[in-house]
């Protein structure tokens, strides 16, 4: 079932068969079960003048294949801002949690633009896509990923951190308009920043993750955009890491904090 199929049976109705191909261990892969709710989220609110303007989303519980429940709750809806609640429900248990906050446009003589600037990285179609490891998550094969700075994971650098090009992969995926659901699917799949100072194969999973969406999509999902990764602090099996993405126009089109617990 490709995401499109996926997007419309959560249009249809409460359970939806969490499509194949999607695993990052024994469990579901994080953006996907974000994606899948900023979905819900976005079926909830259905006001086209409103946009997304941040989402917070923890990883309760591990996400199995098979049959998942979205419920979605309207927590405020006000003239300019919305926030909804989605559940993703499996075993009678809720298992990720997201709110989002949707917002319309409204005057303002404060205008800032301090963002970070996009990388200077060599064309993607010059680097090598990094080959998918018979190791590695299942789901590393949904998308492309080239790296342009840092070391790859498991290669017991001195230093965390990386930077590089992403896409949806063109052969597991047709080309059409990137959506916000998309976005949250893609933005996830770069592994913690901390990962290249591991010495050996070892999991690290995100508990929290909050997303600040910028500047509204312009892409098609087999268009390459910018990833930059920055770990602030990691210690006692924890860290807290930020990371910005760009569209292939250096347009920084969101923001995500993360906190990750590190099993190494």
């Amino acid at each position: 079932m490709s995401l499109l199929q996926t997007y419309q049976a959560i249009a249809e109705q409460e359970w939806i068969d969490i499509p194949l191909g999607w695993l990052q261990g024994r469990t579901i892969y994080g953006g996907l079960v974000a994606g899948l709710m900023m979905q819900k989220a976005q079926l909830c609110i259905a006001d086209p003048k409103k946009r997304l303007l941040s989402s917070s989303v923890t990883f309760v519980g591990p996400v199995q294949q098979g049959r998942a429940r979205l419920t979605a709750e309207i927590l405020r809806e006000g003239k300019s801002v919305t926030s909804v609640e989605v559940r993703l429900w499996q075993d009678d248990a809720v298992q990720s949690i997201l709110i989002a906050s949707f917002g319309a446009a409204r005057e303002s003589s404060i205008v800032v633009q301090q963002e970070r600037t996009a990388p200077n990285f060599p064309p993607a179609t010059e680097l090598p896509v990094t080959q998918h490891h018979p190791l590695a998550p299942e789901c590393f094969q949904q998308m492309d990923l080239v790296w342009s700075e840092g070391q790859y994971p498991f290669t017991a650098s001195h230093k965390p951190d990386f930077a590089g090009w992403m896409r949806f992969n063109p052969k597991q995926h047709t080309n059409r308009a990137m959506t916000i659901a998309d976005l949250m699917v893609a933005f996830d799949m770069w592994p913690p920043g901390v990962l290249p100072m591991f010495e050996q194969l070892a999991p690290a999973s995100s508990l929290t993750w909050h997303v600040t969406y910028v500047n509204p999509l312009q892409n098609q999902l087999q268009d390459w955009m910018k990833y930059k990764v920055f770990t602030d602090h990691a210690s006692g099996g924890y860290a807290t890491e930020y990371a910005h993405l760009w569209d292939d126009q250096d347009r920084l089109i969101a923001i995500a904090r993360q906190t990750i617990t590190v099993f190494a």
